[in-house]
């Protein structure tokens, strides 16, 4: 049995993802895009694609140019916005780094991606070094702020901001390559394309949500899960900016500091993973805080229980959402956005989103199942990546010839289409 979703097909717009994030942004260019919580510095929708369009000059007159890799290396920041689009908009391949990396993890991923230029903080930099030496050609290190032995990405703003003519080809180019350890195996880059991207996100947009479920751009969006990691990168950093929401950026969790940055900054919507939330529900240094202005949850990354669910529903007062999806989907394929008719479906991970397939297969025989057996996922959609890089192997035991990502997850679906 074949699942498709309950909401109706959309088309998907054909343009490079940058462009499709901030087409509106020239709307409100006084609005606040970006603020880092701890400092509440802040950068305005028109400060945003300002700095873009400077850093993109910037790096192009280095020689960086369509088709090359720029490794960022950072905690979330504001500029990791600024970085990953400068390179987006020359048509280069952003490969997003854990920033918990030694140095030889990350020299894996300099020498697999083929990067040839790293953004990094002062407190990263000898770690960056060390890998770069080990990984070799890396032609320059940059780095927020200033340190010796790398160039303050700050000159790149210093640009007179004229872009080469760069033709992307959405559906071919890629934008993003995250390193993920798929179903098996030591990490693989994850090839994700422009249309990958902004297929993912005009999926999400485009479902029913239910009362005060929908993101809009009046949100203060929490930046907490890491911007390295696909759920971060497109769920916070791509949509809630898609939106014309505001995203307050957090470097690292600490209880008290993320308490604080919620109370301070009355952040309304919150995408964060279940143990943070068992924190919400249970801590009880909670109850020293305000935390009024926040009305939603999603939680992703690992299943939400339903008893967790209604905790933090009970304690907080707050809307409780839940998705699911991989690196190699970009990453959605399910949300609960909308609950039957007189129901709730605590612990849930919802519908397949608009434009995508769902079947759960007998492990064994790969025969499809029915309702209420369990078996693995499979998804099928625009938002399914290329492949593996370098790894033709890898991305035929992933990727089938029909089109179908094997997740390796177990699920099953009930009556009504909502998986657990």
């Amino acid at each position: 049995m074949i699942y498709t979703s309950p909401f109706p097909a959309i088309e998907i717009p054909v343009q490079p993802l940058t462009n499709f994030l901030f087409d509106h942004a020239k709307e409100y260019p006084q609005k606040p895009a970006l603020i880092d919580g701890p400092t509440g510095r802040t950068i305005t929708f028109g400060q945003l694609a300002g700095a873009i369009r400077l850093a993109a000059s910037g790096l192009a007159k280095r020689g960086f140019k369509k088709g090359d890799v720029f490794a960022i290396y950072l905690p979330n920041l504001p500029e990791y916005a600024v970085a990953f689009h400068a390179v987006a908009t020359l048509g280069g391949i952003n490969t997003t780094v854990n920033p918990l990396y030694t140095a030889h993890e990350l020299a894996h991923q300099l020498t697999d991606s083929g990067a040839s230029f790293v953004l990094t903080i002062p407190m990263f930099l000898d770690v960056a070094k060390a890998a770069a030496a080990e990984a070799g050609g890396i032609k320059e290190i940059f780095v927020l702020g200033e340190a010796e032995g790398a160039t303050p990405f700050a000159d790149l703003l210093k640009s007179d901001g004229q872009l080469p003519s760069v033709e992307i080809d959405p559906y071919e180019d890629l934008v993003v390559l995250p390193y993920s350890s798929g179903t098996t195996g030591l990490p693989k880059g994850v090839m994700l394309t422009h249309h990958n991207l902004v297929s993912n996100i005009s999926q999400c947009e485009n479902m029913q949500f239910g009362p005060g479920l929908e993101l809009v751009s009046d949100d203060v969006v929490l930046g907490l899960l890491p911007f390295f990691h696909i759920y971060g990168m497109v769920v916070i950093m791509s949509w809630a900016l898609r939106r014309g929401a505001t995203v307050v950026t957090m470097p690292k969790f600490e209880m008290e500091m993320f308490l604080t940055t919620l109370q301070n900054h009355k952040i309304t919507y919150s995408y964060l993973v279940p143990p943070i939330i068992l924190g919400l529900a249970k801590h009880p240094v909670v109850d020293k805080f305000d935390l009024s202005a926040l009305r939603v949850i999603v939680s992703g990354a690992a299943p939400l229980g339903a008893d967790l669910e209604d905790a933090v529903r009970g304690r907080l007062g707050v809307r409780v959402a839940q998705g699911y999806g991989m690196t190699e989907a970009s990453p959605v394929t399910h949300f609960i956005s909308i609950e039957p008719e007189g129901k709730r479906k605590p612990g849930s991970i919802g519908v397949v989103i608009p434009n995508t397939e769902c079947k759960v297969v007998d492990v064994a025989t790969r025969a499809e199942l029915d309702v209420k057996e369990d078996g693995e996922l499979w998804v099928r959609g625009p938002q399914v990546m290329k492949g593996y890089l370098n790894n033709p192997q890898a991305t035929a035991n992933t990727v089938d010839t029909d089109g179908w990502l094997h997740t390796g997850d177990i699920g099953f679906a009930d009556e009504d289409g909502y998986f657990w």
